[in-house]
């Protein structure tokens, strides 16, 4: 049974791209499963560091947008949002250029934190990173009283 309280198709989810982070880095959604998303990010000048590998950050920001994207679509967002309180990353595997994906999937879906594993892999499969992302549940309107 699907997890999410939205709608999770494509398109929508891409519209969400422009003007952010994810447009610049071209981090895009691919995949809506049951349990997870999948979304990819290229290997390019705009995410390599200066040895010429991808760099960590790029990573963290693909598995950040996943695992946030993966528990906004499951709240109720008339009232509630998901922000992040911490993640963990651990880069395993170098990665010089093309295309990583990353799949993420919930661990723990509480009233008031969740928690997302994300896995990153290059083109042949292999794991490039692997992050962890705890996000706190809070009321809609306390976001819109601080902005």
């Amino acid at each position: 049974m699907p997890l999410w309280k939205q709608d999770t198709s494509l398109a929508r989810l891409d519209a969400w791209r422009q003007g952010t982070l994810l447009e610049t880095l071209d981090i895009r959604v691919t995949e809506v499963g049951d349990d997870y998303l999948r979304g990819t990010l290229p290997v390019d000048a705009r995410t390599r560091q200066p040895y010429g590998l991808l760099h960590g950050g790029a990573s963290v920001a693909l598995a950040e947008t996943l695992g946030s994207l993966g528990a906004m679509l499951t709240l109720d967002a008339e009232r509630e949002v998901a922000v992040g309180l911490d993640i963990n990353a651990n880069h395993v595997r170098a990665v010089r250029d093309g295309i990583v994906t990353g799949t993420a999937r919930p661990l723990h879906l509480g009233r008031g934190t969740q928690v997302w594993e994300i896995r990153i892999e290059d083109e042949r499969g292999r794991l490039v990173s692997i992050a962890r992302l705890t996000l706190a549940v809070v009321p809609r309107e306390a976001i819109a009283a601080r902005a």
